[in-house]
């Protein structure tokens, strides 16, 4: 068994440094009880009542987390759609065509993507809002789905849909009762991949919404530009700590979900 080299732990112990050192002075500095950022004047929760008492705000995480659960539901939707298309469909024409336009986005700078999106909603005269937010958070996180899933349906074992046809089920059936079961951890994946995508987006958001829709990202991004306080620095603990929750969970859910499945192929194969 290889050990670590000194070389490969202090690369690692930096690498890790660099990421997480600011989010700790970060949440540290919340619990600041001076109004400056970068002078500690003692421990105090009263930022966190700031936080829960500002209106904006509240608003602004109501409406990014509407936008991310329909955003990231529906790109679940039809990233798993096109990933099976890709991955189990024959040959038809327009395939290449088809599968560059699922990978677009994902090279495709965000500028870009919100500047086109703006100027297709204005050309349609669809008024900016909750609505234009999802469908461009959408448009680009599909394609992300869509990698993840097709990255399980290429390892996935056709014979056992063939062994469901054979044994009387439709193709719907077959997938919903033994395709989508096995891949589940791969859609989960996705539609996480894609809900925090939505959270954090902020180029794209800033192109689409509008007076009636404004994403906490947004918010955020115009109270910092007045100046960092500890109310910013509250709010981001709230969703470090909300964050590090959904992925501690989603690792717990998925984990499980993989023993149970490997159990379940191998009390198949002990029946053969």
């Amino acid at each position: 068994m290889n050990r670590m080299s000194w070389f490969n732990a202090v690369s690692l112990t930096l690498g890790f440094a660099f990421l997480y050192i600011p989010m700790i002075i970060l949440v540290i500095f919340s619990f600041n009880e001076s109004k400056l950022v970068t002078v500690w004047a003692g421990f105090s929760t009263k930022w966190y009542g700031e936080v829960v008492q500002n209106e904006a705000f509240l608003d602004a995480a109501w409406v990014t987390v509407r936008v991310a659960v329909f955003s990231s539901t529906l790109a679940t939707i039809l990233g798993t759609a096109a990933a099976y298309v890709l991955v189990r469909g024959k040959r038809f024409f327009g395939r290449t065509l088809f599968s560059g336009m699922i990978y677009a986005p994902l090279v495709m700078p965000e500028v870009i993507t919100g500047l086109s999106l703006l100027l297709l909603f204005i050309g349609i005269g669809l008024d900016r809002g909750i609505l234009t937010i999802v469908l461009a958070h959408t448009t680009f996180s599909m394609c992300f789905v869509s990698v993840v899933v097709s990255s399980r349906l290429v390892t996935f074992d056709q014979s056992l849909e063939e062994a469901a046809l054979d044994l009387g089920c439709s193709p719907a059936q077959a997938f919903r009762l033994v395709t989508l079961p096995i891949i589940a951890p791969a859609v989960i994946s996705g539609w996480l991949l894609a809900f925090t995508l939505s959270l954090d987006d902020l180029v794209i958001a800033s192109f689409t919404s509008g007076p009636s829709a404004t994403t906490l990202p947004i918010k955020i991004f115009s109270a910092v530009r007045l100046g960092v306080s500890p109310e910013i620095n509250a709010l981001s603990t709230i969703m470090i700590a909300i964050v590090t929750v959904g992925v501690i969970t989603a690792s717990l859910v998925t984990k499980r979900a993989m023993v149970r499945q490997k159990q379940d192929e191998l009390a198949a194969a002990q029946t053969e």
